[in-house]
């Protein structure tokens, strides 16, 4: 399950690229501000939960922020090389993930509004 903010128009359009990738249909978005994912996310504040992407695999393990990059791209077709890349250099990952979280907002802004539509309608339909 890849946990993410609907409200977000580029992580919207970043995860459907991701469910475009996922030929195989192994990853189950669920949007943050469902009540599912306050369920499975529980143990978190509020604030803690909307901070970041969240990954839960099968067993019940979650990944947050960078350190969910490695895990999801091994559940990607052709992900095992650049998923050993991310894991191998943790810190450099979530950096450059907390920068993308933290610039959001104005990347939101780069990503054409049909874009975004588009992103929104495909994430959407994986959901149900």
């Amino acid at each position: 399950m890849v946990l993410h903010d609907a409200d977000c128009g580029f992580c919207q359009w970043l995860l459907a690229g991701l469910l475009r990738w996922d030929r195989a249909a192994r990853l189950r978005p669920i949007a943050l501000q469902r009540p599912e994912a306050g369920d499975l996310l529980s143990d978190l504040a509020p604030a803690d939960r909307m901070a970041s992407w969240h990954l839960i695999s099968p067993a019940g393990v979650r990944h947050s922020g960078g350190a969910a990059v490695a895990p999801l791209l091994t559940l990607l077709p052709g992900g095992r090389v650049p998923a050993t890349a991310f894991a191998r250099f943790p810190g450099p990952t979530d950096r450059g993930y907390r920068w993308v979280a933290e610039h959001r907002s104005h990347l939101s802004r780069l990503v054409p509004s049909r874009a975004q539509r588009h992103a929104r309608e495909r994430v959407q339909r994986r959901e149900r």
